[in-house]
């Protein structure tokens, strides 16, 4: 029997039409710290409450790698006064915010695979966040195309992304669907804690969508076979977002900065970046590859100082942009979605038979990868 391969057929990116730069964030950031401060120059200098401490353009440039970041929604984030997006509530009968994201992206990943939503059989919507717990986003998303099957959604921070895409290739290689679109729509913008200077400039909003089917069934001029999937996860609080459908009911502030996204960054960097190396390694070896012959690393998107830390323990130097591209400085960290835009942004230029790895890896700890070759 011939052996079935699984592949990725198509892939789709969708950006928000509005971006705010750096410069932007840090005007308002400013304005607020400096307000701060003022209003609570007693009890900041009884030691009360702790001073604002003011940023950069340059100081955000430098600890992360961005300069701007796409966001759904602009109105309100920069409002010192109000310091979160103004996102407006859709009633029951409209299209969800992240649903419509969703969709962007899909039809772009079906036009670039040529699927029809007849050829389509599964749904799956994997992000850090969903903006609410049912019915599923993917069924909304779904039904939105005309696809017929089931979808689900899933939530692995981070990682959702390329965990969604290990469901898909398992379910595409054991015949329980056909063809799987994948759709990851990063509204991240609401969860960012604009107050806080550490973080207040790391997310940016996006969707990403991707095609998986079997070599057989797909007619795209870019193709890439899944040589090997691998997931691995480990338990740590460095990075926490603790909103959820209980905060109704345990009287504590729903919307105060310990609901919203926190890390304790430099623990991160400490434990993640080798974690990703060795998992990286393991997994290019265990499909006959070493780190030299991979002519592509499709790397999550967090931090530039991780990528390079990353890169340098893959290849023994830094790596090139042309091997490892860096979308940070334009989108800034999307949570899963940020490998995936590196792979829609830099993949048509590979050639049959080159090597690629697309990982991600963030809360949980979780990391996952794929080893895909170009057909």
């Amino acid at each position: 029997m011939t052996e079935k391969k699984v592949v990725i057929s198509g892939a789709g990116l969708w950006n928000p039409e509005h971006i705010i730069t750096n410069e932007e964030l840090v005007e308002s950031y400013n304005t607020y710290a400096e307000n701060y401060n003022r209003q609570h120059s007693a009890e900041i200098e009884s030691g009360e409450k702790t001073e604002k401490p003011l940023s950069s353009a340059e100081f955000i440039y430098k600890a992360s790698g961005i300069k701007a970041r796409y966001a759904f929604v602009k109105e309100g984030t920069l409002d010192p006064d109000r310091m979160k997006p103004a996102l407006s509530e859709r009633a029951d009968g409209e299209i969800s915010h992240q649903a419509e994201m969703a969709l962007n992206a899909a039809r772009k990943a079906m036009s670039e695979a040529n699927k029809t939503s007849e050829q389509i059989d599964a749904v799956i919507v994997s992000c850090a966040y969903t903006q609410r717990a049912y019915p599923a986003i993917s069924i909304e998303v779904q039904h939105a195309l005309g696809i017929q099957g089931f979808a689900f959604d899933m939530l692995v921070a981070c990682s959702a992304a390329t965990f969604a895409l290990h469901r898909a290739y398992e379910m595409v290689a054991a015949g329980t669907a056909k063809c799987v679109l994948v759709i990851n729509p990063e509204l991240t913008s609401p969860q960012v804690n604009y107050k806080d200077r550490d973080s207040h400039f790391i997310f940016g909003d996006v969707a990403t969508a991707t095609i998986i089917e079997q070599s057989a069934t797909a007619h795209s001029d870019h193709c890439y076979e899944i040589l090997g999937v691998k997931a691995q996860t480990s338990y740590s609080n460095n990075i926490r977002s603790n909103f959820g459908y209980l905060s109704h009911v345990t009287d504590t502030e729903p919307f105060s900065a310990d609901k919203l996204f926190h890390q304790n960054g430099r623990k991160v960097f400490k434990e993640v970046c080798p974690m990703a190396a060795e998992h990286i390694s393991q997994h290019v070896s265990s499909v006959g590859l070493d780190n030299q012959q991979i002519r592509r690393w499709w790397l999550h998107q967090a931090n530039i100082n991780m990528n390079t830390l990353i890169g340098k323990k893959l290849l023994g130097r830094d790596p090139s942009a042309d091997e490892a591209p860096i979308v940070l400085d334009q989108y800034a960290n999307t949570a899963s979605a940020g490998s995936l835009i590196a792979f829609n942004l830099h993949h048509k230029d590979l050639q049959p038979g080159d090597h690629g790895v697309i990982c991600s890896f963030g809360a949980g700890y979780s990391i996952g990868s794929l080893i895909i070759k170009k057909i």
